[in-house]
C-alpha cells in the first residue's frame, strides 16, 4: 500500500524522474560499450596481426618486409589486387613470417627455422619460418596503433558520456526527491493543523515529529539512494544479459539461472526486515517523544530528583532500539556481500566448468579477447546484484517510513475553509448539552444555559467540574454527544471550523507563545492586523506599562514559549493577541491566576472597556475578579448547580456563597 502512495507522489515529478533515468540508462549503455571495445582491441589489433596478410604495393596500412610490402586482408579496399598470402604467428614470446597460409590451430612448437604446428590426433604441418626482429616486428604492428588509439579515444569518450550522464541523473533525481519530500512534508504539516484536537490528546508530540522529519528523511533516501541504484543495477543487468548472449547465448542461459535465486532471496530478506524495521521506526518515535517531553519537564525532572529514572526509561527505549538495530545488521551480514561472493564464485566455477568442457570440442577454441570480454562482464554483473542487495535495507527502512507517513495522512481531519461569515453578535446559547470525551463517561450533563451579546459570563466550580469543556465544545474542538449549541440561533455543527473561529478570541492560564517578535505574537503574522492595531491592543490591556523596560518594544524578539518574559508578561500578550483580533466571543480560561495582583489591576481596569459589544466568557478560580459578571455559572460534577449574578448567588447562600466566603476568609487570615 505505501509503495503506491509513494508511486503517487513520484508521479507529481514524473517528468524529472523520466528524465533521470533516461539519462542513467544513456550512462549504463556507455558503461556497458567498454569491453566489447576491449574486446575488438584485443582481437582485431593486438592479436590481430596473426590474421592473413597478402602482398601488396606500397601504400596505406603496407608494411615493407625484405624489399617487398604487405597488408592484411581486411585492410584492402574494394578493386585492389591482393598478392600472394602470407602469415605471421605467435610461438612463445616470438613471431614468425612464413610464406603462404598456414594451420592456425593446435599446438605450435619452433626448431631450426621450422614451424611445426600439431592438432591432437591429427597430422603435424610444418612450415620455413623466419623469425622477426623487435623492429619488424613493430613494424607489422603499425598500421593498427591508429586504430587503437582510435577506439582508445572512443573508450574515453563513452567513459566521458557516461560521467557527464551519471552526474545528471543524480542531479535530477536527488531535485525530484527533494521535491517530493518537500510537498511530502507540506502535506503532512498542513494536514495536522485540521486534525482532532483528541488526536493530540492521544499521541506524544515527539512522534508527530519523528514522522514529519525521520521518517520522510527515510523516504527521500528511497527516491535518492533506492531509486538509482535499482534502476541502473537493472538496467545494468539487462545490458549484462544481451551482452552476454550477443557474445555467448548458452552461457546467457547459465546467468539466467541467478534471478530465481534473486527471487526468493528478495522473499526472504523482505519477511525478516519488515519486521525489524517496523519496530526500529517504531522505537525512534519513542525516543524522540521522551526527549522531547523530558526537555519540556526538565524543571520538573530536577526539582524532584527524578533524573535517574527518566535515564532508564530512556535507556530501556535505546537498548531495544540497539537490539533491533543489531538484529538488522546481522540480516544485512548474512544477506549482503557474503552471499553476493557464495554466488559470484559459483558463477565463476560453472563459467570455467562451461568453457573446459567446450575447449575439449574440436573448433571450439573461445578468443583471448571474447573470454577478456566474458570475464569482464561476469564480474559486472555481481556489482548491480551488490547494489540491489545494499539497498534491501534502505527499501524496507523506506517501505516502513511510509506506513507510518501514510497513516499520518490517513487520519481523518477537517476540511479548511476560506468561506468568510460576517462578524456575529456573540448570543451563545447551550441548549440540554450533554459531553463526553470518552463514551459512557460524561463530563457534562444537561447543560443549559445563554449569554447575550456584550454579556460577561463567568463559569466556576472545583476542578473537573466541566468549566473548560464548555469553552472546548463552544470552540468545537470537540462536538457535544447530545443537544445543541447556538449562535445567534444557528447551530454551530452548521458552521465551518475556521469560520467560527475567526470572530473568537481566547486566553489560555498558560498562554503560549511562538518563536518571534512580540509583534508577531499578538497578530500571528495576520496582515490584516498592522503594527498601529497592535500598539494599541497592547495598550488597551496595560502591556505598554509592563513591557516599557524592553529596548526594542513590539519587536523585541521572544524565543521558544516566551521562556525569558515573566508570566504577567506573557499573559498580557496573549490578551492583547485575542483582542487585535476584534473577537465577538472572548474566552478568559483562568487568564488572571498566574498574574501577580499588580498585573491583574491592569487587566481588571482595562476590562470594563473591552467587554463592551462583546460576549465574554470567565473561567475563574478568583471569584473577586467576576463579582461584576452578568451571569454567573456554579458547576459540580459536569451539572449546573448554581446560576445568577454574584449579589444573587450571594443571598442564596449556596455553593457559591461557600466557596466565595471560603477565598475571603483565606485572605483575611493571610492578612491577619
Amino acid at each position: 500500500m505505501a509503495g503506491k502512495r509513494l508511486y503517487q507522489y513520484a508521479a507529481l515529478y514524473k517528468k524529472i524522474i523520466l528524465a533521470a533515468l533516461l539519462m542513467l540508462a544513456i550512462s549504463v549503455t556507455a558503461d556497458l560499450a567498454g569491453p566489447f571495445v576491449a574486446k575488438r582491441v584485443i582481437d582485431a589489433h593486438i592479436l590481430g596481426i596473426e590474421k592473413s596478410w597478402n602482398e601488396t604495393e606500397k601504400g596505406a596500412d603496407s608494411v615493407p618486409y625484405k624489399g617487398r610490402y604487405y597488408k592484411r586482408s581486411t585492410y584492402f579496399t574494394k578493386g585492389e589486387v591482393k598478392g600472394n598470402k602470407v602469415s605471421i604467428l605467435q610461438i612463445g614470446t616470438s613471431f614468425v613470417f612464413i610464406n603462404g597460409d598456414v594451420n592456425r590451430d593446435g599446438k605450435r612448437s619452433l626448431q631450426n627455422g621450422v614451424l611445426t604446428v600439431k592438432e591432437n590426433g591429427a597430422e603435424a604441418h610444418q612450415y620455413k619460418a623466419d623469425t622477426l626482429s623487435r623492429n619488424e616486428l613493430f613494424k607489422f604492428y603499425k598500421p593498427e596503433i591508429s586504430r587503437i588509439l582510435k577506439l582508445a579515444v572512443f573508450y574515453f569518450a563513452l567513459l566521458a558520456i557516461a560521467a557527464i550522464f551519471q552526474y545528471g541523473q543524480r542531479y535530477q533525481l536527488q531535485k525530484a526527491a527533494n521535491r517530493i519530500i518537500q510537498k511530502m512534508r507540506n502535506d503532512l504539516f498542513s494536514h495536522i493543523q485540521t486534525l482532532h484536537i483528541s488526536y493530540f490528546d492521544n499521541l506524544p508530540a515527539g512522534k508527530v515529529v519523528s514522522r514529519i522529519t525521520n521518517d520522510t528523511e527515510a523516504i527521500r533516501e528511497l527516491y535518492v539512494t533506492v531509486l538509482a541504484n535499482f534502476f541502473s543495477s537493472i538496467i545494468n543487468i539487462i545490458g549484462i544479459f544481451i551482452a552476454v548472449f550477443i557474445l555467448s547465448p548458452k552461457l546467457s542461459l547459465l546467468c539466467l539461472l541467478l534471478i530465481p535465486i534473486m527471487f526468493v532471496w528478495t522473499i526472504v530478506y523482505r519477511k525478516y526486515a519488515s519486521k525489524y524495521n517496523h519496530v526500529i521506526r517504531s522505537r525512534v518515535s519513542d525516543i524522540n517523544a521522551t526527549i522531547n517531553e523530558s526537555i519540556q519537564g526538565m524543571n520538573v525532572i530536577q526539582a524532584f530528583n527524578r533524573e535517574g529514572e527518566t535515564s532508564a526509561s530512556f535507556e530501556k527505549l535505546n537498548n531495544e532500539h540497539f537490539d533491533y538495530q543489531n538484529k538488522m545488521l546481522s540480516l544485512n551480514s548474512f544477506t549482503g556481500h557474503n552471499l553476493v561472493n557464495i554466488l559470484r564464485n559459483c558463477t565463476f566455477v560453472a563459467f570455467i566448468w562451461f568453457f573446459g568442457k567446450e575447449s575439449l570440442t574440436a573448433g571450439s577454441l573461445i578468443s583471448l579477447g571474447m573470454l577478456y570480454a566474458l570475464v569482464d562482464y561476469i564480474n559486472r554483473l555481481f556489482h548491480p546484484i551488490s547494489g540491489i542487495v545494499n539497498q534491501f535495507a534502505n527499501l524496507e527502512q523506506a517501505l516502513v517510513a511510509g506506513d507510518r507517513v501514510f497513516e499520518l495522512l490517513d487520519e481523518k481531519g477537517t476540511l479548511v475553509s476560506d468561506n468568510k461569515i460576517a462578524r456575529y453578535k456573540g448570543n451563545v446559547q447551550f441548549e440540554n448539552v450533554t459531553f463526553g470525551y470518552k463514551e459512557g463517561e460524561p463530563v457534562l450533563k444537561n447543560i443549559s444555559f445563554e449569554a447575550k451579546q456584550g454579556e460577561t459570563v463567568a463559569l466556576v466550580g472545583h476542578t473537573g467540574s466541566g468549566k473548560s469543556s464548555i469553552m472546548n465544545l463552544l470552540f468545537r474542538f470537540y462536538d457535544a454527544g447530545r443537544g445543541s449549541i447556538k449562535i445567534d440561533g444557528k447551530d454551530i455543527s452548521e458552521i465551518p471550523y475556521q469560520s467560527l473561529r475567526e470572530h473568537m478570541g481566547i486566553v489560555l492560564q498558560d498562554p503560549y507563545l511562538f518563536t518571534g517578535t512580540i509583534a508577531s505574537n499578538v497578530s500571528l503574522n495576520e496582515p490584516g492586523i498592522p503594527e498601529e492595531k497592535i500598539e494599541a491592543a497592547l495598550k488597551s490591556v496595560g502591556a505598554d506599562k509592563v513591557l516599557t523596560h524592553l529596548e526594542e518594544g513590539i519587536h523585541t524578539p521572544v524565543i521558544e514559549k516566551g521562556s525569558t518574559l515573566s508570566s504577567g508578561q506573557r499573559q498580557l500578550i496573549s490578551f492583547a493577541r485575542a483582542l487585535a483580533f476584534d473577537p465577538a466571543i472572548l474566552i478568559l480560561d483562568e487568564a488572571t491566576s498566574s498574574i501577580d495582583t499588580e498585573t491583574e489591576a491592569i487587566i481588571q481596569e482595562a476590562m470594563e472597556v473591552l467587554k463592551k459589544g462583546r460576549t465574554t466568557f470567565i473561567i475563574a478560580h478568583r471569584l473577586s475578579t467576576i463579582k461584576n459578571a452578568d451571569q454567573i455559572l456554579v458547576l459540580e460534577k459536569g451539572e449546573i448547580a448554581e446560576k445568577g449574578s454574584h449579589d444573587e448567588l450571594m443571598k442564596l447562600k449556596g455553593k457559591y456563597y461557600q466557596m466565595y466566603e471560603l477565598q475571603q476568609g483565606k485572605k483575611i487570615n493571610k492578612a491577619g
